[in-house]
């Protein structure tokens, strides 16, 4: 009797390089940017974050005097330290100040309950949800009630928001690359290989568990103007 259990290889399927912006590219983008979401997409392309990392932040996380971000909760749950471009230090500072204006006004709320924390955390620092530090780095500009608790809060910016407002940038900045918040991460991931970063250095920003991950980036470049020059270019 003839046998079909061949056990035949399964071929793996070749992963999708990325789109990647040039240098350029990612200065016309930024330059079409709404400014309310001007800074949030700055830290995304300057550190290398997810858009939900990026909501996510707290006035905590940030790290003026080493430069550099705290990412709690991460893909994976897991948590590290990203890089913070000093040129965007004053614009984060003075985001600060129109946070604790928030602040302020809502602890004249009698309703408000203080910023969502987990749970643990709640029961460690009660008085957290109401202290500055605690607070997310881009507030919502209005409250909302908490849809477990019904309690009252101030939430942060929804990340469908940093969507639609990416799209908008690059229809007016003319682009025609198929361009989403996840694109200023893949960016920032190139150009730092592309300016000599050591590949394990770029796969901690990121917070990849695999450095696999992280060396599409490199075929990104070879496949690249980094990579092979075009018969054309030697006419």
């Amino acid at each position: 009797e003839l046998s079909l259990n061949l056990n035949f290889a399964r071929s793996k399927k070749q992963a999708k390089l990325p789109v990647v912006m040039t240098p350029e590219e990612v200065k016309m983008l930024m330059a079409h940017l709404n400014k309310r979401y001007y800074l949030i997409a700055a830290l995304m392309y300057g550190s290398g974050l997810r858009v939900m990392e990026a909501v996510q932040l707290r006035v905590k996380d940030i790290d003026f005097d080493y430069k550099c971000i705290q990412v709690w909760n991460g893909k994976g749950n897991k948590h590290r330290i990203v890089t913070l471009a000093t040129e965007l230090i004053p614009m984060l500072r003075n985001q600060i100040l129109n946070v604790d204006d928030y602040l302020k006004l809502d602890l004249n709320n009698t309703e408000y309950s203080g910023v969502w924390m987990p749970y643990a955390l709640t029961k460690k620092y009660p008085s957290a949800a109401k202290s500055l530090a605690w607070q997310y780095l881009f507030p919502s500009h209005i409250l909302s009630s908490d849809p477990q608790s019904g309690e009252i809060r101030r939430h942060h910016f929804h990340h469908s928001c940093i969507r639609k407002e990416i799209k908008k940038a690059v229809q007016k900045s003319g682009l025609t690359k198929i361009i989403t918040p996840h694109t200023l991460r893949h960016s920032f991931a190139t150009h730092l290989l592309q300016n000599g970063a050591d590949i394990r250095t770029v796969q901690a920003q990121l917070g990849h568990s695999d450095v696999k991950t992280t060396q599409i980036y490199t075929h990104v470049l070879q496949q690249g103007a980094n990579g092979v020059v075009s018969p054309f270019s030697r006419l």
